[in-house]
């Protein structure tokens, strides 16, 4: 597949990652903060910051034709800030957080850190 599609593809599916993020962040860790142990409001910053970028990487999908390696890297290089961040946020609470809080955090990083794993790999190649 050629870089252009393949770069492209990849903002679609950050975009709609990140609003997934956003929403689960917002719409049920939020309403369930007992059962996860994250402050609603840490949570809410969570969500906003995953909502920008969707807005980035969707806007990228639609409006990047050529040359969208260096906003490949930039949405990576973000995407994995906001892992240093959510796991600095764990660390921080995790006296409070219950093991679903843990598990949850855990596996967004996860899943997170193997699309900036993509992201960058295809981005050197473009």
């Amino acid at each position: 597949m050629p870089a252009k599609a393949t770069i492209n593809k990849l903002f679609l599916i950050d975009g709609i990652g990140a609003i997934i993020t956003a929403l689960l962040l917002s719409q049920v860790l939020a309403r369930y903060e007992s059962v996860f142990g994250m402050p609603a409001s840490l949570l809410y910053i969570l969500a906003g910051v995953a909502a920008c970028f969707a807005v980035y990487s969707l806007t990228c999908y639609w409006r990047i034709k050529e040359g969208g390696a260096p906003f490949l890297t930039g949405i990576a290089v973000a995407n994995t800030l906001y892992c240093i961040a959510t796991l600095g946020i764990v660390a921080y609470r995790f006296d409070t957080l219950t093991w679903l809080g843990v598990a949850y955090f855990i596996g967004e990083v996860l899943v997170v850190m193997a699309l900036v794993s993509v992201e960058l790999g295809t981005a050197r190649k473009a």
